[in-house]
């Protein structure tokens, strides 16, 4: 959801576009997006930690 639009000034002027908004602001409350289940490993150890964060500094090592 993009939300740097949020800060932008814009004038609604006449009943068309009020309208239009209105429609745009409802359609949008009803435009919800289904939730993706995902799968999560939560580390704790620091041994674990460590591992992880050498292997994805491997992995994007290339990237620089």
């Amino acid at each position: 959801m993009a939300t740097s639009s949020i800060t932008k000034n814009f004038i609604i002027s006449g009943q068309k576009q009020v309208e239009m908004f209105a429609d745009a602001i409802e359609a949008s409350a009803n435009d919800q997006t289904p939730p993706i289940k995902v799968s999560a490993t939560f580390l704790t150890n620091p041994k674990d930690i460590a591992k992880f964060m050498e292997k994805r500094k491997k992995a994007n090592a290339g990237n620089k």
